[in-house]
């Protein structure tokens, strides 16, 4: 199944607000991604039917184990990424900004290359 972008996106956000403070709900979602709630909410309805997260009746949110591969394999890309260009020179901010921009549509050939190289002449 084709994942869209935004929905990776949310995917990889649920993640690192777990990583952070270990639950997430709705409003931590929007208040991360400086979205509204009803757009945040109409997400994760849409993830929730693709089997992508699940909801306690709390309104906790969890990913199920594919969407957690999904989040991860992008969280991945995303510090890789952001560590190559930091170690090229770019800022932090501006290489996590340029990160997010492609992580998404970079080939997994391109990707596994950046890696190689970064694992060579980095501490990554």
């Amino acid at each position: 199944m084709e994942i869209h972008e935004s929905a990776e996106d949310y995917l990889e956000t649920i993640l690192i607000l777990r990583e952070r403070s270990g639950l997430v709900r709705s409003i931590d979602i929007a208040t991360e991604m400086n979205y509204s709630k009803p757009s945040i909410s109409v997400a994760m309805k849409k993830l929730r039917e693709n089997g992508y997260i699940e909801m306690d009746k709390d309104g906790f949110i969890t990913l199920t184990d594919s969407g957690y591969q999904i989040a991860s394999s992008i969280y991945n890309r995303h510090k890789v990424l952001t560590a190559f260009f930091v170690s090229l020179g770019v800022n932090q901010e501006t290489a996590a900004e340029d990160a997010c921009k492609i992580e998404h549509d970079l080939s997994e050939e391109t990707f596994t290359k950046i890696k190689e190289h970064a694992m060579k002449h980095m501490d990554y």
